[in-house]
């Protein structure tokens, strides 16, 4: 059973998916993080979360799309491209919630995880999906609740 403070919450995989295929997976991990470090600091909107491995305790960077709340706070989507499981970034931010940055352009912040839920979260999910509506889509893949995790500075909390 996955370890996991009360503000990082796993919520049940999905019974189906869009998931890639044995290859696609191994592709994947071999280009996203070079892809994904050049785009992170080109592209509006997409950054890299810096975590710390949940089993390997290397650190691992993935690139995502994030939806700033201010100066100092971000929303980010478990979708995983609408994959009936989580993507492993969510499972270190999970085990590992002190151990999370930020790269904004060339700003690297700790930051403090948070899990969205109830309310809250589908008041974040209407606008990630009116301003990303891809994730909707996604959400339409899988039978899963697709994360919404808060991103928080952590000189902030």
């Amino acid at each position: 059973m996955e370890t996991q403070t009360p503000d990082v919450r796993i919520t049940p995989a999905g019974t189906r998916g869009r998931d890639l295929p044995g290859v696609g997976r191994l592709l994947y991990r071999l280009i996203a993080p070079i892809y994904g470090g050049l785009a992170a600091r080109r592209v509006d909107g997409l950054v890299t979360v810096i975590t710390v491995g949940a089993r390997s305790g290397k650190r691992r960077m993935s690139t995502v799309r994030a939806f700033p709340e201010g100066r100092d706070a971000w929303l980010i989507v478990a979708s995983f491209g609408g994959s009936s499981h989580h993507p492993a970034w969510f499972h270190n931010i999970a085990r590992n919630p002190d151990q999370v940055w930020l790269r904004v352009t060339d700003r690297e912040v700790r930051v403090r995880p948070a899990s969205l839920q109830g309310e809250e979260r589908n008041r974040a999910w209407e606008r990630i999906t009116n301003e990303a509506s891809g994730f909707r889509e996604y959400q339409s893949y899988t039978d899963r609740e697709i994360p919404v995790v808060r991103l928080t500075a952590a000189a902030l909390t």
